[in-house]
C-alpha cells in the first residue's frame, strides 16, 4: 500500500434483526468501493432475512417485514457484494460485526468467502484515537465534522456518512500502513464510555467498579484502559486506600 489518498477501500454497513452475529440476520446491506477522491463501485439492497424482525430493531432502522417480503435473500446477492469487496481494506463503524455477519452468511450458504483475510479499519477506534468528538457515534461524528445529513438510519446513508468520517479521521496520516501501525496498539480512554459511570473520568471511578468491569467482555481498548487505571492505583499506593477508608487515619 502507498499513499492513503490513492489507496482503494471498501465501506460496508448492514442493518440487521439484532446484535448477535451468529443468530441474527441481515435486512439491508450497502457497500461502496472508494478512494479519497471518488466512489468506484457501490451496491445496496434490502434483504429478506426469512425470519421475523423484532420490533426493537424496526424502531431502530424502520425496515418492516412488509418492506422486505419480496426482496432477495442475502445468499442471492452475497457473491456480488464479495466481488466488490475483493481483497481491499474494509472500513466501517464497529466493522467486525458487519464482517462477521457476511462470513457467517457465506458459511451457511456454502459460498466461498475470504473475508477473514481482509484487513479492516474501524472508524470507532479511529475516533477514539482522534479524541476530539464529544462522543464517538457515527451521528455525532457526522455533526462534529459538519458532514451533510443523509437521512434515516439506513445502510447506504450510513456508508456515505462513514466514508466522509473516515476521510476526516485519516487526513493526518500519509499512508494506510501508518494508520494500521497506530491502531495496532490499544487506545487509552480518559472517561468511562458506558455503564452507570458513563462520562466520568476513569481516575474518579470507584475501584470496586473497575475491578468488576475489567472482568467483563469489553473490547480491547476499554479492557486495556481499565487495567491501566487499576495498575496506576496500585503503583501509587491508591489501591489499598480505595479499599480501606481508614488507611489514612
Amino acid at each position: 500500500m502507498g499513499d492513503i489518498k490513492t489507496d482503494i477501500f471498501v465501506c460496508l454497513d448492514c442493518e440487521t434483526t439484532g446484535l448477535d452475529a451468529v443468530q441474527d440476520r441481515v435486512v439491508e446491506v450497502a457497500v461502496a468501493k472508494f478512494t479519497a477522491s471518488e466512489v468506484l463501485a457501490e451496491f445496496e439492497s434490502m434483504i429478506n432475512p426469512q425470519c421475523p424482525i423484532p420490533e426493537t430493531s424496526i424502531a431502530f432502522h424502520h425496515i418492516t417485514e412488509a418492506m422486505i417480503a419480496d426482496k432477495p435473500t442475502l445468499k442471492a446477492v452475497l457473491p456480488q457484494i464479495l466481488e466488490i469487496i475483493g481483497d481491499h481494506v474494509i472500513i466501517g463503524h464497529g466493522i467486525q460485526f458487519d464482517i462477521q455477519l457476511l462470513i457467517n452468511a457465506a458459511e451457511r450458504a456454502g459460498i466461498p468467502c475470504t473475508l477473514k483475510k481482509n484487513r479492516f479499519l474501524d472508524t470507532l477506534r479511529m475516533a477514539r484515537l482522534y479524541g476530539e468528538s464529544a462522543t464517538n457515534s457515527l451521528e455525532q461524528l457526522r455533526r462534529h465534522f459538519n458532514i451533510e445529513e443523509e437521512g434515516a438510519h439506513r445502510a447506504m446513508s450510513d456508508v456515505i456518512v462513514n466514508m466522509d468520517v473516515f476521510k476526516n479521521l485519516a487526513k493526518d496520516y500519509k499512508t494506510t500502513e501508518q494508520l494500521f501501525a497506530v491502531l495496532a496498539k490499544p487506545i487509552l480512554f480518559k472517561n468511562m464510555p458506558l455503564g452507570k459511570h458513563k462520562g466520568r473520568p476513569l481516575k474518579e471511578v470507584p475501584l470496586p467498579y473497575l475491578l468488576w468491569a475489567v472482568r467483563q467482555d469489553y473490547d480491547q481498548d476499554l479492557s486495556y484502559s481499565l487495567r491501566y487505571e487499576i495498575n496506576r492505583r496500585k503503583k501509587g499506593n491508591l489501591f489499598s486506600q480505595a479499599g480501606n477508608p481508614f488507611s489514612g487515619l
